[in-house]
Parts: structure tokens; C-alpha cells; sequence
């Protein structure tokens, strides 16, 4: 009973770490579109067809 506990403690340790990465990578990915996109709006008026 013991080796369960400390497999789904492991286990649970693991995935959170999993979770805060994945949250992570999702804010920055959100931060360069925001940025990307500001950048193209304001380069806008140079643009010329």
C-alpha cells in the first residue's frame, strides 16, 4: 500500500510541474502574439501595393 502512495505522489508532483510548464510556454506565447500583432498594426501606414 505503501509504494502506491509514493507512486501517486510522484505522480502528482509530476504533473504539476507538467501543468506550470505548460502554463508558462501558453503566457508567452500569448505575450509575442500580442506584441507581433501591435508591431503589424503600427507598421501599418507603410505599407504600400
Amino acid at each position: 500500500m505503501e509504494k502506491a502512495y509514493r507512486t501517486m505522489r510522484s505522480t502528482g508532483a509530476g504533473n504539476i510541474a507538467l501543468g506550470i510548464i505548460i502554463m508558462v510556454t501558453g503566457i508567452a506565447a500569448g505575450i509575442l502574439t500580442i506584441v507581433n500583432g501591435a508591431r503589424l498594426l503600427k507598421d501599418k501606414k507603410e505599407i504600400t501595393f
